[in-house]
């Protein structure tokens, strides 16, 4: 993937709001960023930091109400896909963003056989008939690994592993053949066993079918192993992204630091107990106005209190929303936070 590809997907001040009985939560808070053709992005973050529903926000995947998408750009093939109508929302989604969701027995209708789910978007969006969609749905289960596929066309999802149903998923988010495919958490409810074989299959279909991927994911090991480049979430907003190897190796950012941390170290002298970062996200009834890391972190200051940062350059493609400056020490003087350039 060349350095200077033109992006396949931007997102530009992204903004999510859900309305409840007790009050707004913004879940979305002016979240930009881009991905560029056959990078895979890993999203990071606590549960509650803003990964899924920005993710699902991009293509209209989240009730209207209680979610509401209050501002942003999301560019892809020449559309604003915030100003779409249903209509061309259906049309993008399968040909051109593919979706895997968390929980597969919750997302494949149990009612429907595996070979009717998987053919349904090939004849909606390929326009084949249905014996061409047969044949290509039973290419996508030998394509993602499920032996004797022509017998399991037949099959409910009930039928099948956990494993073996997170494949299903894996091979209907890729029926359409779409260009950017993102994959939520796809692999949390998995033993270990069936997560490195799932991993090792994104690995070769993303070799062969060269599709942009964004893996959103607790799991920082995974993260290490697959991902080009790495987007830390916090308070519904990225607090640092950059090349993993730059943001593993050089952190910028206390939470991602915090984050860190907690993995444990197979090397070394065993620890008396693990690192837990103190406290609990915050629940956002406004858009921050302060630093939403500050009641849990040990570099923070009186600045933090009274102003949101934005995202600094930090490095080669590596930026980070935060006023400590780690290479001296210290706050970055008032005059550089004032004069400098935001990501």
């Amino acid at each position: 993937m060349p350095d200077g590809a033109l992006p396949v997907l931007e997102v530009e001040g992204l903004k999510t709001v859900f309305r409840t009985r007790g009050g707004e939560v913004h879940a979305v808070n002016s979240v930009s960023f881009n991905l560029r053709p056959g990078e895979l992005l890993g999203v990071v973050g606590e549960s509650g930091s803003g990964k899924s529903v920005t993710m699902m926000s991009l293509i209209g995947l989240l009730p209207s109400p209680p979610a509401d998408v209050r501002g942003g750009r999301v560019a892809f093939d020449g559309l604003d896909l915030l100003h779409c109508t249903p209509d061309q929302l259906r049309a993008v989604r399968g040909p051109g963003i593919g979706f895997i969701f968390q929980d597969p027995m919750t997302s494949l209708n149990p009612v429907f056989t595996v070979g009717y789910q998987l053919r349904e978007p090939l004849i909606k969006h390929m326009g084949m008939t249905k014996a061409q969609a047969q044949k290509r749905a039973q290419e996508l289960l030998e394509l993602v690994g499920i032996p004797d596929a022509a017998r399991r066309l037949r099959d409910y999802p009930h039928q099948f592993s956990g494993g073996m149903r997170q494949r299903v998923m894996i091979a209907i988010a890729l029926a359409c053949d779409p260009k950017v495919l993102i994959a939520d958490e796809p692999t949390t409810a998995l033993d270990v066993t069936i997560q490195a074989q799932i991993l090792e299959l994104v690995k070769e279909l993303r070799e062969k079918l060269g599709m942009a991927i964004i893996w959103i994911t607790h799991d920082l090991g995974v993260i290490a192993g697959i991902a080009d480049r790495i987007m830390v979430m916090y308070g519904g907003q990225i607090v640092e992204q950059g090349p993993v190897s730059e943001v593993f190796h050089r952190p910028r950012h206390p939470y991602t630091r915090a984050l860190l941390k907690t993995v444990p170290s197979v090397r070394g002298v065993r620890e008396a107990k693990l690192n837990v970062i103190e406290g609990q996200p915050p629940i956002l009834r406004a858009e921050p106005a302060a630093c939403p890391f500050r009641d849990r972190c040990a570099q923070a200051f009186a600045l933090c209190a009274t102003a949101n940062p934005r995202r600094y350059p930090v490095g080669p493609g590596h930026d980070a929303a935060c006023f400590w400056d780690f290479d001296t020490g210290a706050p970055r003087p008032i005059d550089a936070i004032a004069g400098a350039a935001h990501v």
